[in-house]
């Protein structure tokens, strides 16, 4: 891989940045290698070999005699499997990274107590954490978690692994609940997540249970831009489906 701040590394955020920010939309035409050579005065080696691994990454497409082309498929959620985001991410050949905002312990409301099967009051532990798909936003996962169930949470280096992976461990899943809502995000949001106001976003609510106690509740925010939500089911072997 080339060093960051090489030619081809400038070529592929240039690209990258307008089609993730969303101002070059599914199906926009990107510039041509000759425009992108005039642009960047470098090698036309180097600009097709950024356009080339964008291409193999999935985030533009060739049209032959027609040129290259913001590609219409997005990241998709599974809104049955839980699923480790970082897993996602570099199962695209991409690099996941993620920015820890906050991590402490508080007093539940009476809406998060109620959710944890807790009384309002009692302590919990609270994590927000923005992930990020090669550099750009795509998931603001604001957690509660109950102590009980992961009396070491608040310990956890979560820039080198996720909430996720690391809830995977200490207890088997047994149940998932999932509502999905369209948001307008919040100014807060729209920071955290670098998109403009009034882009809709995809919100997954989400409670997990382990050992017959609620061990988490998430919300998980998603631009409606980079993410859509997707599912599959078949036949398992006691007839249900």
């Amino acid at each position: 891989m080339a060093e960051k701040g090489t030619h081809y590394e400038r070529i592929k955020d240039y690209l990258t940045d307008k089609v993730m920010s969303g101002e070059w939309p599914a199906g926009h035409r990107i510039p041509t290698e000759e425009e992108l050579v005039a642009l960047f005065q470098v090698s036309r080696m180097t600009v097709h070999r950024a356009v080339r691994e964008l291409t193999t990454e999935g985030l533009v497409h060739r049209r032959p005699g027609a040129g290259t082309f913001v590609s219409n498929e997005r990241p998709s959620l599974d809104l049955v499997a839980v699923r480790n985001i970082a897993d996602d991410v570099r199962s695209r050949g991409h690099a996941h990274s993620s920015i820890v905002h906050l991590l402490q312990r508080e007093t539940a409301t009476p809406e998060v107590a109620g959710s944890l099967g807790l009384k309002t009051g009692a302590r919990v532990f609270h994590s927000m954490i923005v992930h990020l798909e090669n550099h750009w936003p795509i998931q603001l996962e604001d957690r509660y978690v109950n102590p009980a169930a992961a009396p070491e949470y608040l310990k956890q280096d979560f820039t080198d692994h996720t909430p996720n992976a690391y809830l995977m461990t200490v207890g088997p899943l047994e149940r998932v609940e999932h509502t999905i809502e369209a948001v307008l995000p919040t100014p807060a949001v729209c920071e955290l997540l670098r998109i403009h106001a009034g882009e809709p976003c995809l919100l997954l609510n989400r409670r997990t249970w382990s050992m017959g106690r609620v061990v988490s509740r998430a919300w998980l925010t998603h631009p409606g831009s980079r993410y859509r939500l997707g599912a599959s089911f078949g036949r398992v072997p006691n007839g249900r489906s």
